[in-house]
């Protein structure tokens, strides 16, 4: 017996009656692409420069909101029983530098606020020069889910053996958008997943469960 036939799922544009064409499913977005889907509202991103976009990304500054490890109270990170208030807030006063010195990991935040439809995912990458001086941006969490709404929490990490100065405002990562074949049913921020993150507007420190998660964080 021949399996019955799925049904397309008509894309966001399609459903909401749209009359601008879709981007080609599962494929990384252009500059010219970037451009048109952020001037039409279907992608946001706040405060938005035009001239911040690369061919196939935007790049994101650097924020004002790290979170900074306590390492003292603690003797161990234990994933089933993850610790709460690791991480203090801390906010350079206007024009000051943010220092991370070698070794260290602390969390930021982008300056700029990000909005995804439900058809459209986004990854954050580090730039190539901020790498050749030692310093990386994310050490795993790059992935953006459809329908993310917030600024984007950063993993900072010194690998060299100087401090290095880092200023909100200056460009730190780069995000770059690919499209889904069909826009997702459960879209982050869906009530049944529970997302962690949904909204954050400050560096944000690991909402992590313990065990097996069932929602996404």
């Amino acid at each position: 017996m021949r399996p019955a036939k799925i049904p397309a799922v008509p894309s966001i544009d399609q459903a909401r009656g749209f009359a601008s064409p879709a981007p080609d499913p599962a494929s990384v977005l252009s500059d010219g692409t970037i451009l048109r889907l952020v001037a039409e509202g279907r992608i946001g991103i706040d405060p938005w420069d035009e001239a911040l976009v690369q061919p196939a990304s935007v790049d994101l500054r650097l924020g004002s909101s790290f979170r900074v490890f306590h390492n003292h109270k603690i003797t161990a990170i234990d994933l089933r029983d993850p610790p709460r208030g690791l991480t203090e807030q801390v906010s350079p006063a206007e024009g000051e530098p943010f220092v991370i010195h070698p070794g260290e990991f602390c969390l930021g935040s982008t300056l700029e606020h990000v909005e995804l439809p439900d058809d459209i995912v986004a990854r954050i990458e580090g730039k190539s020069s901020l790498g050749r001086l030692g310093l990386i941006v994310h050490a795993t969490a790059g992935f953006c889910d459809p329908g993310w709404r917030g600024t984007l929490t950063l993993e900072l990490n010194n690998l060299t053996r100087v401090p290095i100065k880092l200023y909100p405002g200056l460009p730190i990562a780069q995000l770059s958008f690919m499209t889904l074949d069909a826009p997702a049913l459960r879209p982050y921020g869906h009530a049944a997943l529970g997302s962690h993150y949904q909204g954050q507007v400050e560096a944000t420190e690991s909402r992590y469960g313990g065990g097996a998660e069932s929602p996404r964080a």
